[in-house]
């Protein structure tokens, strides 16, 4: 089990598959809200690919808003969900939102996945909001000072 920024066309195509195939396919997302102006290699967000036996079978992506990172668009395929992914990519992308100068991240979690994520530190700070027809929350955390 491994992490890696993407750092290829190839590579990207293959965290868009891993999108598609669990938001657009799975959860209901139309195709074109998934996808955005940061799904690019030109800098302005990092995506990573988690591997499982060298076969990618998740991703996440993380830029800076405001000066805080923003985790963005975690994903794991169905079969690969009880491994340890999860929380292999939000310790991959808090690591980049801090060599990125980010004291604190936060994102968009679906409500589902909030006791995952508080478990890594993370605080509700909304109410529930809908976003692409799924109910989530808002969540922030302090990354720890090295």
């Amino acid at each position: 089990m491994e992490a890696k920024k993407v750092s290829s066309q190839e590579d990207l195509e293959q965290a868009f598959s891993i999108r598609k195939e669990v938001f657009v396919k799975e959860q209901g997302t139309p195709l074109e809200d998934e996808f955005d102006e940061f799904d690019k290699l030109d800098g302005q967000c990092d995506h990573i690919l988690v591997y499982y036996d060298e076969k990618p079978v998740g991703t996440g992506r993380i830029r800076l808003v405001d000066g805080l990172g923003k985790l963005e668009r975690i994903c794991i395929l169905e079969p690969f969900r009880k491994y340890g992914m999860g929380n292999l990519i939000v310790q991959t992308l808090e690591k980049i939102a801090a060599d990125m100068g980010a004291s604190q991240v936060k994102l968009h979690g679906q409500t589902q996945a909030e006791g995952f994520y508080q478990k890594h530190g993370y605080k509700t700070s909304s109410n529930i909001f809908m976003e692409d027809g799924i109910p989530h929350v808002l969540m922030t955390k302090t990354l720890a000072a090295e």
